[in-house]
């Protein structure tokens, strides 16, 4: 926890995996105490990528103000140190209004970046990128995975082969700096200087939240996230390699309007995906230092979190 923290209202943190209850919870304290809402999603900053990402209603923003949502096209990309800026100001500014602010969301290298600091990695370049995207077309992402083997075997362990953005983003900096991806991000920068009361919900029972993904990937079917998707292909500037079209179900339901699986296929790999992130950000969470656990079927959820941040 950053010392000296900045105000005596308290900052909340409500994270966990998808479809455990996060944004219920956060919208319940909302009732209860006067908040504003930070998205901590690396997915919802996008327009026009509303049922994908199960996007806060008109509604449920109605009850408390949003930020960080709605903020990008799906053609641009939204970084980790710009996330951490935005939401320090955030934080200011309705500290100001003499609001809680309240971070929601389950992306949790932004959770991570926030709380404990993030590394001064350097700047893109753009001839280096240029350059791996020819060698790219010409040997293919393995062998390009094998060079990054080489002088960065954590990073290779850690970005799969066919990741090209981050396997681009960790050779591009090797070639630029002569330094690692891994030895720029052991340099920590300053950490948030709020300190942050931290609550991550989730079911007891596993079984329980894959069925609750099952549940809200057929709702989102139901819903229109096909059409939602095919509205963004006709547009012809998006691709696959995009991170807005890299989240979760929508790259599916893009293979799945390219030809490339039946719909079957595609509500199968929607919905093991999204197990498998969930078990990405319960791994993030195992070992989260200073988080207090909440059951997603628990009716106190609640008065815990105002225990815990009443004077």
């Amino acid at each position: 926890m950053p010392e000296g923290n900045k105000s005596a209202l308290p900052v909340v943190a409500i994270m966990g995996p998808t479809a455990s209850g996060k944004t219920g919870l956060a919208l319940e304290l909302a009732g209860a105490r006067p908040c504003e809402i930070i998205s901590v999603d690396s997915a919802l900053v996008y327009t026009g990528m509303d049922v994908g990402t199960a996007k806060p209603t008109e509604a449920e923003q109605a009850v408390a103000k949003h930020w960080l949502i709605d903020m990008l096209d799906p053609a641009q990309s939204y970084s980790v140190a710009q996330f951490c800026q935005d939401a320090t100001t955030l934080i200011e500014q309705i500290h100001e209004r003499g609001h809680i602010p309240v971070l929601v969301g389950g992306t949790m290298m932004y959770f991570n970046a926030l709380i404990n600091g993030i590394s001064p990695l350097p700047k893109s370049d753009e001839t280096t990128r240029a350059d791996i995207a020819r060698e790219a077309q010409q040997l293919g992402w393995e062998k390009l995975h094998q060079q990054l083997a080489q002088i960065d075997p954590v990073s290779a362990q850690r970005i799969h082969p066919n990741d090209p953005q981050r396997l681009t983003r960790a050779l591009e900096v090797y070639r630029s700096t002569g330094k690692s991806l891994t030895e720029w991000q052991q340099q920590k920068g300053p950490a948030c200087p709020y300190a942050i009361t931290q609550f991550a919900i989730a079911p007891e029972d596993r079984a329980q939240l894959h069925a609750r993904i099952a549940e809200r990937f057929d709702m989102m079917l139901d819903n229109g996230l096909v059409d939602e998707v095919n509205r963004l292909r006709q547009r012809g500037d998006l691709h696959e390699d995009l991170p807005a079209i890299r989240s979760v179900g929508y790259r599916q339901v893009w293979q799945y309007l390219a030809g490339e699986l039946s719909y079957a296929q595609m509500r199968e790999k929607g919905i093991i995906a999204t197990r498998q992130l969930a078990k990405r950000q319960m791994t993030w969470l195992r070992g989260w230092p200073e988080v207090t656990w909440l059951d997603t079927f628990a009716n106190d959820n609640l008065a815990k979190i105002l225990a815990k941040i009443t004077p």
